[in-house]
């Protein structure tokens, strides 16, 4: 058994020792064998779940949440402190000095006359910093690990700052249109409709853009719709005494309606 403190309250520090006497001699066999790599997905996944924590308005369950996303960052942090690469102290370094100079209305002596300046500011400093000279370069920076919808605002919206974007959502709207037109050509036999289905939903982020509407929290309601209604569906389908998978399409369209007209 390992000599361990217990305490009633814990620190960031505390964490740090609790994840190195895991991953050390003695330690845990599983966090012993996990790399970058292997833990890769559970980042993303606490992250996701801190996410729901704040739709939920639980304080106590973002608590929770953040812990495991800082657990997460502690364990990458660990890995390669074992490795000789960086330490949590390395990374608190880095994003110290990237806040001080992307900040410099606060820690220098630029004015601002409002958070619009200051993100116009951010974009130009994190151009500077990242060494990005064309604004190919900047598109190109938007992280491919990204949610497709999310990336997908992110890139129009960089376009934008290039000046390439449509003026009104007119413009945006119609090529929705067009695009869906030739989806249905590619549905067809007459195209490629794995190319035409994104470019169908690479337009249609375009239009949430322009309506300032988030497009994956969007996706996120119209499924939780869907589930909704198809819970009602499978309701009236039970009080009828039957199961979906042996009424016709018919039938279950109709009581679909019936549930889309209640919700």
């Amino acid at each position: 058994m390992l000599d361990f403190e217990y305490k009633d309250s814990y620190s960031v520090k505390d964490l740090v020792d609790v994840i190195r006497a895991l991953r050390g001699e003695g330690g845990c066999p599983w966090d012993r064998e996990q790399t970058h790599e292997s833990v890769r997905r559970n980042l993303l996944e606490e992250a996701y779940e801190a996410a729901e924590a704040i739709d939920e308005g639980s304080r106590e369950h973002l608590k929770e949440e953040l812990g495991d996303v800082l657990m997460q960052v502690v364990f990458h942090a660990c890995i390669e402190e074992e490795q000789g690469g960086f330490d949590l102290d390395g990374v608190a370094d880095g994003v110290c000095k990237k806040l001080i100079y992307r900040h410099p209305h606060v820690f220098g002596d630029v004015q601002v006359s409002g958070s619009g300046e200051v993100l116009d500011n951010w974009e130009v400093l994190k151009r500077a910093e990242k060494k990005q000279e064309t604004h190919t370069d900047a598109l190109n920076a938007v992280a491919r690990s990204l949610p497709a919808l999310w990336r997908a605002e992110k890139v129009q919206k960089k376009a934008k700052k290039a000046g390439f974007d449509w003026p009104d959502i007119s413009g945006a709207m119609d090529k929705l249109s067009e695009e869906l037109d030739e989806l249905k050509a590619a549905c067809t036999g007459s195209g490629d409709v794995e190319e035409e289905l994104g470019d169908l939903l690479f337009s249609a982020v375009n239009v949430s853009r322009f309506l300032k509407i988030d497009s994956e929290m969007a996706l996120t309601r119209a499924t939780e719709k869907f589930i909704t209604r198809f819970a009602k569906v499978e309701q009236a389908a039970v009080a009828q005494g039957k199961a979906m998978e042996g009424m016709s399409f018919a039938e279950l369209d109709k009581v679909w309606d019936a549930a889309k007209q209640s919700t």
